[in-house]
């Protein structure tokens, strides 16, 4: 029996409605690297060592030839440190034993230690170095991910991917051309568009994560609009595939 124009028409309508609900999102939208087997040579990154800033929280170890030294500032029970970690007021600066204060504001911790060292050689004998270094480094990560929240890391550098795989990754509605890193320079808050699909990203400073970074991806358009109202696609589809039934059954 010849399919009616009717049936047809509601055929065409269910069809129609459901390519639309499964529509696919281009490949580039949600895939990093699009442009790698375009890339002739290794790209060189001109990254900067991050700088002791207020409210970071550091690490100091002493090492001296002296073993009298070295009994005083690192071992548990010493009586003058206590504790390895220091709090960097928002002067920039840590109350260190015997000495007071020391001003590391702007300081890589390479020459935060050199100048502690020379600091307390003034009042300990045989101090030969002193190791600097970031503790309880965080990075926030929001939007279109596997989950949402405040990730820690203990590593000297981060990458902008590291700090997305902290949250499970971009999930399927993210759109890796539309990554906002929110970042304090300064008395600035600083907001910088990434494009995550591009791999010269990685000849960028914006690769490396800095502490107290926020990352925010954002959804795609059409992912975003399926993701609201998928449950309402859903229904249109199932009332429309029952009614198809119930005509094709009667008209039998």
């Amino acid at each position: 029996m010849q399919i009616t124009k009717s049936r047809r028409l509601v055929i065409s309508a269910v069809i129609l409605i459901s390519a639309f609900a499964t529509s696919c999102v281009p490949t580039s939208r949600i895939s990093y690297f699009n442009d790698i087997d375009q890339l002739p040579d290794p790209i060189a990154n001109p990254k900067e060592q991050k700088v002791i800033m207020p409210f970071d929280k550091i690490y100091v170890k002493i090492y001296s030839i002296e073993d009298r030294t070295n009994q005083l500032f690192n071992t548990n029970t010493s009586m003058v440190m206590g504790s390895n970690d220091f709090l960097v007021n928002e002067a920039g600066e840590i109350n260190f034993p015997l000495t007071g204060k020391i001003n590391i504001l702007g300081l890589t911790t390479d020459q935060a230690g050199t100048k502690i060292a020379e600091i307390l050689g003034e009042y300990v004998p045989g101090v030969s170095s002193v190791i600097v270094r970031f503790v309880e480094n965080s990075v926030t990560v929001m939007g279109e991910v596997m989950r949402q929240g405040v990730f820690t890391y203990t590593q000297e550098e981060l990458t902008i991917y590291e700090a997305l795989a902290l949250g499970g990754g971009i999930n399927q509605y993210g759109d890796r051309k539309n990554v906002i890193l929110v970042r304090q320079e300064g008395e600035e808050i600083v907001y910088h568009k990434l494009n995550l699909t591009n791999s010269r990203i990685t000849g960028k400073e914006l690769y490396y994560i800095h502490s107290n970074d926020i990352i925010i991806v954002e959804p795609m358009r059409i992912s975003s609009w399926y993701k609201f109202n998928n449950s309402n696609f859903l229904t249109a589809i199932s009332t429309i595939s029952s009614f198809l039934s119930i005509y094709t059954i009667l008209n039998r």
